[in-house]
């Protein structure tokens, strides 16, 4: 159990050998935190709090935003939403579970992913001598620097802008009442 009293974005895991899938935390503005979810050239930015999530991908020209109720047809990401879950996976047998009841989120890697992710989760590869590894390979003992070491965007790694899916006149009613510091409802 790691306390992360950072404000800054962690990579959770990632695949350094056929970058088949990113996982980050990310810190919100609004003291909360979301999970960035890359797979197969589409993100997937999972937002447990509100609980919401919503899909973009990458391989089409523009942008394609959505609320994630539907998978988009002709990827190879899954994504299923029920009531209090949702859950993204891909055909290289990597699966992210939120259950929103809860605020758990589970990653889920198949065997052939064995040894060839890293992260805050670790190595991946049954040892545990090794699961402190930082970036550059080395291992540490020191909590601070193992954290420190996978942080993201603002404080070392950039990682990809996503441009945020226009607000309806709907979500910008539920934001003024449910998440504005001054609303009763908040």
């Amino acid at each position: 159990i790691y306390d992360l009293a950072s404000k800054c974005n962690v990579l959770l895991a990632k695949d350094f050998v056929h970058n088949t899938f990113t996982v980050i935390l990310n810190e919100e503005a609004n003291n909360s935190r979301s999970l960035y979810v890359e797979m197969n050239q589409t993100v997937i930015s999972i937002y447990p709090r509100l609980k919401i999530a919503k899909m973009y991908n990458f391989s089409f020209m523009d942008e394609n935003c959505q609320v994630l109720d539907q998978s988009l047809e002709k990827n190879s990401t899954n994504s299923r939403r029920e009531a209090n879950t949702i859950e993204v996976s891909n055909q290289e047998g990597v699966s992210v579970s939120c259950d929103f009841q809860f605020d758990l989120c589970t990653v889920t890697l198949a065997g052939w992913h064995h040894g060839i992710s890293a992260g805050l989760f670790g190595t991946n590869d049954n040892e545990a001598g090794n699961e402190w590894t930082l970036p550059n390979r080395s291992l540490t003992d020191d909590m601070q620097e193992f954290t420190q070491s996978w942080q993201v965007n603002k404080c070392s790694l950039v990682q990809k802008k996503v441009k945020p899916c226009p607000i309806t006149a709907k979500q910008n009613i539920c934001k003024v009442f449910f998440e504005e510091p001054q609303s009763l409802l908040r």
